[in-house]
């Protein structure tokens, strides 16, 4: 018997010891991935991105960049049918490595670091360990690639290319490249340099054949001649040129050089705010994520998934979204079809938006820039596709739903969606303070949308002012006084008078909007207490659909809130329970992950959801939402599925859980506003923003905040909601890394 538990007791140390040693911001598999979408893993630049199956035999790497769009180019902002009109992103093509002799692999690991961006694979067959590494590096604009094993002359086989858009592959012993035209006359390239150490190469037609080689590294470059600027007819540098620069300054730098300038890139983002609200059970630590994702699903405890689900998230804006590049799409950066879903487009009535919800408050503020840079560039082909629709005279501009890389403008007008790109707009300042970009670029923004909705708003027959033909995405008919609108309104006009209070100037119009403002169409609350959808009272207390357009006002806007509108906050309680299933015939039933049914299972519906749980400051909810997503919405490689997939899930998580342990948007740094019981025992933050351009850091034990510190460009009093009481703090001047 005692020998029994010695080797029990045996057992459980080695799993704590095992445990300890696997870091918790890796997901990590004992198997290959088959499927694209569900299992295969993600790396990206915010330029190009690629896929990896983690294939022992065969390796298959699927690839894309960003501005590979078919569709018309929409030098006028119209939209237009047919093959050739608003097209869509598409995939750009693979490499295939086809390897010889790797019979009978054993102790299969494949991996991806979301701190390091790196992706790696290992096995190890006849004794030989082969490793296989690769990163996308920002600074250096490639793809890097590195195959290597313990013993030498190992790696043989062959290695092609093909472009998913017909182009032709060529070959030579230095690498493999394609070069196409779209119908839209888009020139694209794509080109992987080859590298070997030791070993034979030779080319037969379009593929490389290596022999008992020690080491290959590949370099990838991919590019097409878009350029986001409308007055340029969205069209640029030839792509090959570029890419022969780009890759041979990659090649003299060498793997060892890249690798470091890529690590010393990306980590100063993804290490940018890091949570810890929990700890997870060794046993379950040391288990492969597919495994771990299983037994969450079974209702297991497990705040280090959580945490890798707020670091996955970050991972994926660093991965698909930096300065100078477009902004995420729909799946971020990765597509693998040239008629992906919803043309793997921008859609603007939610979508886009959440993909950006977490830049600001997650320090990633830099992150945040492709997308205010693709508001700045639509704006004149939607100026154009505006006044083509609603009157030539009209000033300012809005889109429709769905909107392409080149300025077009497809389905269905969102006719506030320019509203709601100015509220990114202004919180890229609120967070960052930088009062150049607010003089130059946001103001200017946000005052022309004020004066679209000036000359648009309408006189209501009780006097107040209200947004005509709206519509409530993505339920309901079109009609005077949607709230989601007017809320939209009211947000776009509250930030215009901060934007320009802050800069001192336009005062008289400062005052023509703050009276348009106060005359808006209230919210209103209806017969069985709930915030009414529309002007009439006629919501359904049985209704589950996916959208609660309705709470634009607690989140992400600001106009309700519990502390400053407490009977439209409880409202708001109201409808989100019966929007869940928890109201109406259910009302007596308990609320609990499994009570939010039919279509509000959705990936971006948990996250939107858990948000506003979370301003509503009910932890427990918000945390039954963020097991909601990972239960019945999240693949086996952690990708939010609607289905099917697409990030904003992904992205809206990172955003939710930042708005559980710090608030900002009441005039007050909130600490710990509405954490879940389970993260309640002893956790800590570190990085996360509030507005105002400030840092924060916190630990807790028992719900409580034990110690705080807030860092700022400068020393200034700031009010900090600490443990339920209001005080008055100095921070302190953050030093530069």
């Amino acid at each position: 018997m005692m020998n029994r538990l010695i080797t029990f007791l045996l057992s459980l140390s080695i799993i704590a010891v095992k445990a300890q040693s696997l870091p918790t911001d890796k997901l990590w598999y004992q198997q290959p991935a088959e499927k694209w979408e569900s299992e295969a893993l993600p790396i990206g630049n915010g330029r190009m991105g690629a896929m990896f199956y983690g294939g022992i035999k065969t390796e298959r790497i699927q690839f894309n960049e960003q501005s590979l769009w078919s569709g018309d180019n929409n030098w006028d902002g119209a939209y237009e049918t047919g093959d050739r009109g608003f097209g869509s992103y598409r995939n750009f093509g693979e490499f295939i490595f086809d390897f010889d002799g790797l019979e009978g692999a054993k102790i299969y690991h494949r991996e991806l670091d979301v701190r390091t961006g790196i992706h790696t694979t290992t096995f190890e067959v006849n004794g030989a360990t082969f490793t296989r590494e690769a990163f996308a590096s920002y600074p250096d604009q490639v793809i890097v690639f590195k195959y290597k094993a313990t013993k030498k002359a190992v790696l043989s086989g062959k290695l092609s290319m093909r472009s998913a858009q017909g182009a032709l592959s060529t070959a030579s012993t230095d690498g493999l490249s394609f070069s196409g035209e779209m119908p839209n006359q888009l020139k694209y390239a794509a080109k992987l340099v080859f590298v070997k150490e030791g070993g034979l190469v030779r080319v037969e037609g379009n593929v490389i054949h290596f022999k008992n080689c020690n080491s290959i590294t590949l370099y990838l470059d991919a590019r097409t001649n878009y350029k986001a600027d409308y007055a340029s007819r969205w069209r640029g540098e030839d792509p090959m040129p570029r890419m022969d620069k780009e890759l041979k300054a990659a090649k003299k730098l060498g793997y060892v050089n890249l690798k470091s300038r890529h690590l010393q890139d990306i980590t100063k983002l993804t290490q940018a705010a890091t949570i810890d609200v929990g700890k997870t059970e060794p046993s379950q630590l040391i288990l492969p994520i597919d495994a771990r994702l299983k037994q969450y699903a079974q209702g297991a405890k497990d705040p280090d998934l959580e945490e890798l689900l707020f670091q996955y998230g970050r991972y994926l804006l660093v991965s698909s979204s930096r300065p100078g590049g477009l902004p995420a799409n729909l799946q971020g950066l990765w597509n693998n079809s040239n008629t992906p879903a919803w043309a793997s487009d921008y859609h603007n009535n939610i979508n886009i938006q959440m993909n950006y919800w977490a830049a600001e408050t997650t320090n990633l503020s830099e992150c945040h820039l492709p997308l205010i840079d693709f508001i700045v560039a639509a704006q004149e082909p939607c100026r154009i596709a505006t006044r083509k629709a609603f009157g030539e005279h009209t000033r300012g501009w809005t889109a429709r739903t769905s909107q392409s890389i080149f300025g077009g403008n497809g389905w269905e007008w969102n006719i506030p969606s320019s509203a709601w790109y100015t509220q990114h707009v202004f919180e890229h300042w609120d967070f960052t303070r930088d009062k150049s970009y607010l003089k130059d670029t946001a103001y200017p923004i946000l005052k022309e949308i004020c004066q679209f909705w000036e000359d648009r708003l309408k006189l209501s027959k009780e006097g107040t002012l209200m947004v005509p033909n709206g519509w409530s995405p993505e339920h309901g008919p079109r009609e005077d006084g949607v709230m989601h609108d007017q809320q939209l309104v009211w947000d776009l006009f509250q930030n215009y008078l901060i934007a320009a209070k802050e800069l001192g100037i336009d005062t008289a119009y400062q005052r023509k909007i703050a009276s348009m403002q106060q005359k808006l169409a209230p919210n209103k609350i209806g017969k069985w207490g709930q915030l009414q959808e529309w002007q009439e009272d006629r919501d359904d207390p049985n209704d589950q659909h996916r959208h609660t357009s309705q709470l634009f006002a607690v989140f992400p806007g600001r106009e309700i809130s519990i502390s400053t509108t407490p009977a439209l906050a409880n409202a708001a309680i109201v409808t989100l329970r019966s929007r869940s299933g928890n109201y109406g015939k259910n009302i007596d039933k308990p609320f609990t992950v499994e009570s939010t049914i039919g279509d509000s299972r959705r990936s971006w519906t948990w996250p939107w959801r858990a948000a506003l749980w979370a301003r509503l400051g009910d932890g427990q909810k918000a945390g039954m939402m963020i097991r909601g997503l990972l239960t019945y919405n999240t693949l086996p490689n952690l990708f939010a599925n609607h289905p099917p997939f697409q990030l904003d899930g992904n992205f809206g998580i990172s955003a939710a859980i930042a708005e559980m342990l710090l608030q900002s948007h009441a005039g007050e740094i909130q600490l710990l506003p509405s954490i879940p019981e389970t993260w309640a025992k002893q956790g800590s933050f570190k990085g996360l923003k509030a507005r105002g351009g400030y840092a924060v850091n916190c630990t807790w034990k028992n719900g409580k905040v034990l110690s705080y510190q807030i860092y700022g460009k400068q020393v200034e009093k700031v009010k900090v909601r600490v443990n339920g009481e209001l005080k008055e703090e100095v921070t302190t001047v953050q030093k530069k890394p």
